[in-house]
């Protein structure tokens, strides 16, 4: 998958040289601007892109604002909410580029409500923790995993509306009933994990390989987004690459493909 890193503030310097096994991840991978490490994605329409962002926290608004600008559609965007109607995803949401949102909370826009409603937007609703899980498994490899969260509730056993039939508020798809099984006598529900091709994250730091490093609560949604996809430009800000040492380093180069510096 592709990844697009965002960093804050100032620090893009020379990091020490990487030892030979990781020779063929070592090249610079600092863009001029979103708009060239966007492109670089090769993000098209009808892809999967995770948003990494917590609430309005850790958001890479350059990026969106990029994919916005590249004018591509149809995305079914993984997140853990919206944004606004006038920041985050809301951006894209508001020129109708999202088809399918998976999210564990949406109650910050007014035109998320309508476009659903009106079934002009599909949702997926997923507790939190699930969602987090979900795409940390897809970056490690595993295909599905059993947790107790949403047993005996609407999301485990099926008929969420996903879409409604225009304004008419029939339902046009419905959720399926996910399986159960009993471990140390409690039913857990089995969630499959979550891959995409694109990934945007915002950082705090990033060296010119791609290590990236986050700050506060911004680190949360952002690390999970990030281990998951074919590739991920992250956005850091205003000159924010410089050299990270091993132990404080939340996502490895292996994971990163493009970083750019905000101005």
């Amino acid at each position: 998958m592709f990844r697009v890193a965002a960093i804050n503030r100032a620090h893009i310097t020379k990091q020490v040289k990487p030892l030979a096994i990781f020779a063929r991840f070592a090249s610079n991978k600092v863009f001029a601007t979103p708009m060239d490490a966007v492109v670089a994605s090769k993000l098209k329409d009808g892809d999967t892109l995770l948003a990494g962002g917590f609430g309005l926290c850790g958001i890479p608004m350059s990026t969106i604002h990029a994919i916005h600008d590249l004018g591509v559609k149809d995305l079914t965007v993984v997140s853990n909410n919206c944004g606004t109607d006038a920041w985050g995803l809301g951006i894209l949401l508001n020129d109708k580029r999202i088809k399918k949102i998976i999210a564990s909370y949406v109650g910050e826009t007014a035109e998320f409500e309508r476009q659903y409603l009106e079934g002009e937007l599909e949702l997926e609703l997923t507790p939190q923790g699930t969602l987090a899980e979900k795409l940390r498994a897809g970056g490690a490899g595993i295909p599905a995993f059993f947790t107790p969260t949403a047993a005996g509730t609407i999301i485990q056993e099926g008929g969420f509306p996903i879409k409604y039939a225009g304004k008419t508020k029939k339902v046009e798809i419905e959720s399926k009933p996910k399986e159960v099984r009993m471990f140390n006598g409690k039913p857990h529900v089995m969630e499959e994990s979550i891959r995409g091709e694109v990934a945007i994250v915002k950082a705090w730091k990033a060296d010119e390989y791609g290590n990236l490093i986050f700050k506060g609560t911004a680190r949360a949604f952002n690390v999970r987004h990030y281990s998951s996809p074919i590739y991920s430009p992250s956005t850091i800000q205003k000159h924010q690459v410089c050299v990270l040492y091993p132990q404080f380093i939340f996502i490895s180069c292996l994971f990163s493909c493009y970083v750019f510096s905000l101005a």
